[in-house]
């Protein structure tokens, strides 16, 4: 198999991984701050989305962090095949619930004009654009890995 940006066990790879992190916790923290998130289901689907993001990133990123101190190479097919299904499967979570979170944003508070709460609408609104920022890291990650396993 080949090396190239991205892939597990490099620093590109990790870094992927971090900035994945990154954009999930602070959607999470964008959305929970606010006081009424939990009344729209499509924002309790984007916490729990990123909430899993969040763990799956994180794991990879240890795993990753410890390949480069080790020196080690994570290029064995089965491990590869797990790494695509997990980031292809949170990869589409990720952008259902950022669709969806992004839909009920632009109806609720722009369309119907229903946000008494300026500031809070800016919370939903940067947890949707920060939800996106993830799964563009974790898009790019689902096709290295994909990539990574058609070369091998």
């Amino acid at each position: 198999m080949r090396d190239f940006a991205g892939t597990p066990g490099t620093l590109t790879g990790l870094a992927l991984r971090v900035s994945q992190f990154v954009f999930a916790a602070g959607s999470i923290a964008s959305m929970a701050t606010t006081d009424s998130f939990f009344e729209f289901t499509a924002f309790c689907y984007l916490i729990a989305s990123m909430g899993l993001q969040l763990v799956w990133s994180f794991g990879l990123a240890i795993l990753d962090a410890y390949a480069i101190f080790k020196k080690k190479v994570l290029h064995g097919p089965v491990l590869v095949s797990l790494f695509v299904v997990g980031d292809w499967v949170t990869a589409t979570l990720s952008l259902a619930a950022a669709s969806s979170s992004a839909g009920i944003t632009v109806l609720y508070f722009n369309d119907l004009g229903s946000c008494n709460f300026r500031a809070e609408c800016l919370k939903f609104q940067f947890a949707v654009a920060l939800a996106y920022m993830s799964w563009i890291a974790i898009g790019t990650s689902s096709l290295i890995m994909l990539w990574l396993l058609a070369s091998g």
